[in-house]
């Protein structure tokens, strides 16, 4: 009995055997010479190819007066842009492009038209494009040939800054136009170098809140006239100790800027400036993580941020509502999402992306406290057993703990606790 067993197992393992080798296996790429490499099955490839077959969705403007939003997605081999008309509807794709489309921004009276950058080519080699709404005809608004990098839009909405290489091939320089009028083009400021990024507009629109950065850990702040295109240094260049800065918005009274800056900080925190004083108030000290980016709302009198948090053991993104009360930030509330945050006109706030929920664009309702979600993109993988990244902590000599970063399957409790704001 035991040698007929032992038979038949045999005869079953050979078997299996035979059917795996004769799966058809995955060839390398002529560019890697592969020696004593078992071949891989295409069923594993196929197996593992779930993890990775799935589309992100990222909320990229929020629509002036509707309620819709201009998100990027993937349906084809590049992300392009769609409009999701209301909570729960569906994406209608509004450019059909082989180069990828990241980046748009509705105009911002009325939303009769869209300006978004396009890479060519994949060299990074970005222009400026004119997408109507009405007709969807879209116009080229660069020069077709120079790298240009989209910039915010003036207070009044009829002008967009942004930098670009047009002139000397290498240099970023500021450039100003109307995209309703693409011969309105023009130089604003010559610069020096790369580094360079509009961060906002004055509330009058007679300054441009420039960003020079050297390298991750140095930047300067400088203000543009924007009639004559003089710029003036606004943060000391001989300072002990090297400060970087990040995002930046001029606040409603045009009498200071939020900034995000790592000065006398380990982290990015949340800074309001005086344009008058330069002095600097910190309004996240008690956030020991970076602030990764922010909005400001409309009338100036709401804040959102995203940031580092810790939260029951985990590292995430979460949002924190700022009222402004006589220049100072009063925090309000805090939402456990992930992703970035955009301002509406109306003080919402636009959030995406979780281990739990990638392919959606979720966005924050704060007048009525509800979270509005459109309908996630098919996935090949079910994100019921998603795995959030988690914080454990390590005792040392020093009063501080080293930490690192673990995963634990998420619950029901953190994929629905993400309130609205």
């Amino acid at each position: 009995m035991n040698k007929q067993f032992l038979f038949l197992a045999a005869s079953l393992l050979v078997s299996a055997s035979v059917v795996f080798c004769q799966q058809p296996a995955v060839a390398p790429p002529e560019s890697l010479v592969v020696e004593g490499v078992p071949a891989i099955p295409g069923a594993m490839a196929d197996t593992a190819g779930r993890y990775g077959a799935y589309r992100s969705a990222a909320v990229v403007d929020w629509h002036p007066t509707e309620r819709s939003v201009l998100i990027n997605t993937r349906f084809a081999e590049t992300p392009q842009l769609h409009l999701v008309g209301m909570p729960g509807g569906e994406r209608r794709q509004l450019t059909f492009f082989q180069d990828a489309v990241r980046l748009g921004r509705f105009h911002p009276n009325g939303g009769d038209y869209i300006v978004f950058s396009k890479d060519v080519g994949g060299g990074e080699w970005y222009q400026l494009y004119r997408y109507d709404v009405a007709t969807a005809s879209i116009t080229l608004l660069s020069d077709g040939k120079s790298r240009n990098t989209l910039g915010p839009w003036s207070a009044r909405g009829d002008e967009i800054a942004y930098t670009s290489t047009r002139r000397a091939g290498k240099d970023m320089d500021l450039w100003v136009m109307n995209p309703a009028d693409a011969k309105s083009d023009h130089l604003l400021t010559q610069l020096s170098g790369g580094g360079w990024e509009p961060l906002d507009w004055s509330p009058d629109d007679s300054k441009i809140l420039l960003l020079e950065e050297i390298s991750i850990n140095e930047s300067y702040l400088w203000l543009v006239d924007t009639k004559t295109g003089e710029k003036t240094p606004f943060t000391p260049r001989d300072a002990k100790e090297k400060v970087s800065y990040g995002e930046g918005r001029f606040s409603k009274d045009g009498k200071g800027i939020f900034i995000t800056t790592d000065k006398d900080s380990e982290f990015h925190r949340l800074a309001y400036i005086d344009l008058a004083t330069k002095q600097h108030q910190y309004l996240t000290d008690k956030i020991p993580w970076d602030v990764d980016t922010f909005d400001l709302s409309h009338d100036g009198q709401r804040l959102a941020l995203l940031e580092q948090f810790e939260h029951v053991g985990e590292d995430a993104l979460n949002a924190c509502d700022f009222l402004l009360v006589d220049g100072v930030a009063r925090e309000r509330r805090r939402a456990g999402l992930r992703g970035v945050v955009g301002a509406r006109q109306d003080g919402s706030a636009a959030m995406t992306a979780s281990p739990s929920s990638p392919t959606s664009t979720p966005t924050c309702q704060r007048s009525r406290r509800r979270l509005l979600r459109s309908r996630p993109s098919a996935s090949r993988l079910s994100t019921a057993a998603a795995i959030w990244s988690a914080t454990a902590r390590t005792p040392t000599r020093s009063a501080r703990s080293s930490r690192s970063s673990r995963c634990r399957r998420s619950t029901a409790t953190t994929t629905t606790r993400s309130g609205a704001i």
